[in-house]
């Protein structure tokens, strides 16, 4: 069912401008020749790749959430029992990883405050060509709502992550919804949390925006209805909607971060990171080659 939405600007104001110029530089495409049948979809080529590229014997690896993480889940595991890669143990960011990982035999471990990975892949929603910031956590599935939190925190916490991608994905300048963490709050005080932002976004040229709460049951409008989402951490979700081309994520990821009540978002800063892009027919892998962005890892 279609609903009218009612506009609710959200900006950012009164936040300060970047205190430096901040660089992320990427490498040019590099094309790989997968050995896979040009027949099989390319984010399954992208899956093997990634697992062939990066997973080495006796890792620690964060295993992502998405339909080409379940790939490279159940490729692992094959691995794993054919004897081609040995004592590697996987860290699930999600229910869904873990019952894969489970499924196809992989040893798990669970996350924890300074728990040592040596590698993440995940699905990204997009991606920002000249930087590489990576968007998780727009609504595929109500079961993934509830590990945002999770996942930014594996793949920031891995010394190297990859994200897993199709070729659209994969874009210049970026719209669409941004997930915002935020305490929760009830219905009556959400409007005023919105308001008590507005013009700041057009202020900064951030881009044009609105602000729905993530409801639990249906689309319930811009608050949430009578069920928003409230995650195992007591968070409720926003989506913030751009509905014209975002100039920098950056800039939007350090905004975000400046606001009361936001406890974090699905922009993914890392400064060792590359994605994979899966293209027909080649697989193309970029990666970040240095950075000196705020907030990344």
């Amino acid at each position: 069912m279609a609903f009218a939405a009612v506009s609710t600007p959200f900006s950012l104001s009164s936040v300060s401008p970047t205190r430096r110029q901040s660089f992320r530089n990427v490498s040019a495409p590099r094309v790989i020749s997968a050995s896979l049948s040009p027949d099989v979809s390319p984010l399954l080529r992208a899956a093997h790749h990634t697992v062939d590229s990066y997973v080495k014997s006796g890792m620690v690896i964060g295993l992502g959430s998405g339909e080409a993480s379940d790939m490279a889940i159940r490729y692992l595991g094959q691995q794993l029992r054919s004897g081609s890669l040995q004592n590697v143990v996987g860290v699930p960011m999600s229910a869904r990883s873990a019952s894969e990982a489970a499924k196809y035999g992989i040893p798990l471990e669970y996350f924890r405050d300074g728990f040592q990975i040596d590698f993440a892949f995940h699905d990204a929603d997009a991606v920002e060509e000249s930087t590489l910031i990576a968007v998780i956590g727009r609504r595929r599935s109500s079961q993934e709502d509830d590990y945002i939190l999770k996942q930014k925190s594996i793949v920031k916490a891995a010394d190297e992550a990859v994200f897993m991608i199709k070729e659209e994905q994969y874009k210049t300048s970026l719209e669409g919804s941004i997930p915002v963490l935020v305490q929760s709050v009830s219905k009556y005080l959400i409007m005023n949390f919105v308001k008590s932002h507005a013009e700041e976004i057009d202020d900064l040229y951030l881009g044009d925006a609105e602000v729905w709460r993530r409801a639990s049951v249906g689309d319930a409008g811009p608050l949430g209805g009578d069920f928003p989402i409230v995650t195992s951490d007591g968070h409720n979700i926003l989506d913030v909607i751009f509905t014209t081309p975002i100039p920098s994520l950056a800039n939007v990821a350090e905004s975000l971060e400046t606001i009361d009540g936001v406890v974090d978002h699905g922009l993914v800063i890392k400064t060792r990171c590359s994605v994979v892009i899966a293209g027909k027919p080649e697989v193309r892998t970029v990666t970040l080659q240095s950075s000196t962005v705020e907030n990344g890892v």
